[in-house]
């Protein structure tokens, strides 16, 4: 991939320690018209990738003061630079366990010294390759996700308008109108609803993937939520006839900070709201149960608040199951919506530090965890 291939001209960084290898290289590379820049050890490589793009980094193992393997260390844990990708290809006098160690520590390839010429060629230029269909997905990625955001911001605003309308409609603020159509109106303003709650998800789920979601951090009592979602909810539960409770008593002996965790209120009450709004959504019978409570969790067993949502209703396939949290996952049963509220959830609870986690028998029902770690600090 020459210049005479591409027009773009890519920019090389050559790092080692030796300055008649780095001649060589800038050589080799110069030929095919590649921009070279060079230096001699891991801390100015470091410095040299901080204020500049490259586009590869042929990257000496043995240096003095810092090897190979602890620049590639280093740049692959800065998180500026995990926003672009930039190639590193090795350059080794050692054996197998030497690749290895490069290749775990984030390299992507490697070449042995003396190194023939093509060879190093061929390398570069299958690593710049890689790196130029890296970038095309991920900007093929952001303008995807800048189209979505638009689209949900523009589909808000009529939406808005729709309801509005209906309302006035509904309330005869312009004619009287019959029964007949007054119920007509009440299944168009419910449709309206679940259209802009759509959208609403699609744009909250836009916002998570772009990196632009923003948490506000503050103490949250998630008992106190939990009983407002139900009270919010509790209409829906008694149209179907089905019981909706919320269970404390774990937390009752634990004082005035048992069920309080640092987060955003207002996202931790969209996860709430989903699961028991699906809860009631795909039960007929019987009825849904919130459980609160603060227990051991995780590999150092520090304390979670754990909130448990469980239904009587249809249950979930273990295949559904496996996937039940992806974007876009849609379970089989026919009251299935988008697909989107509990990869909605899931990114919440997991931007919290949290996990959440599902169990289900068909024909028995279902019981979705969330666990959130009590110490969550901004």
């Amino acid at each position: 991939m020459s210049v005479a291939e591409n027009s773009k001209v890519f920019r090389i960084l050559a790092v080692d320690d030796t300055q008649d290898n780095l001649i060589l290289v800038q050589t080799i590379l110069e030929s095919e018209g590649y921009e070279i820049e060079l230096v001699s050890d891991g801390l100015s490589a470091l410095k040299k990738v901080e204020q500049s793009s490259f586009d590869l980094i042929l990257l000496d193992v043995m240096m003095p003061g810092m090897d190979g393997y602890e620049v590639t260390r280093r740049i692959r844990g800065n998180p500026e630079l995990k926003k672009i990708y930039i190639p590193i290809l090795l350059i080794t006098a050692f054996h197998e366990s030497s690749v290895v160690e490069g290749l775990d520590v984030g390299a992507d390839d490697f070449i042995r010294k003396p190194f023939d010429t093509d060879e190093l060629l061929a390398r570069v230029r299958s690593l710049l390759r890689l790196k130029e269909s890296l970038d095309e997905q991920r900007k093929m990625a952001r303008q995807r996700e800048d189209f979505v955001s638009r689209l949900t911001h523009d589909l808000r605003t009529p939406l808005v308008a729709a309801d509005r309308m209906l309302y006035l409609f509904q309330e005869e603020a312009f004619c009287k109108i019959s029964p007949e159509m007054k119920q007509a109106i009440s299944v168009m303003i419910r449709s309206n609803q679940n259209l802009m709650q759509m959208v609403n998800t699609l744009l909250e789920v836009s916002r998570f993937e772009a990196g632009k979601k923003t948490l506000n951090w503050e103490s949250c009592d998630l008992k106190e939520t939990a009983q407002e979602v139900v009270s919010e909810l509790n209409p829906l539960a008694m149209e179907k006839q089905l019981t909706l409770k919320v269970d404390t008593h774990k937390l009752d002996s634990l004082g005035d900070k048992a069920g309080v965790v640092m987060g955003d209120s207002l996202e931790l009450r969209r996860v709430l709201s989903n699961l028991v709004g699906n809860a009631i959504k795909f039960t007929d019978t019987g009825g849904v149960k919130i459980r609160l409570s603060e227990e051991p969790y995780g590999p150092q067993k520090q304390t979670y608040l754990t909130i448990e949502v469980e239904d009587t209703g249809y249950g979930i396939a273990p295949e559904d199951q496996a996937t039940i949290f992806e974007r876009f996952r849609q379970g089989k049963n026919k009251r299935s919506g988008s697909g989107l509220g509990l990869h909605l959830s899931s990114r919440i609870v997991e931007a919290h530090g949290g996990k959440i986690e599902v169990n289900s028998v068909i024909g028995q029902g279902s019981k979705f965890t969330v666990h959130l770690p009590k110490n969550t600090e901004e």
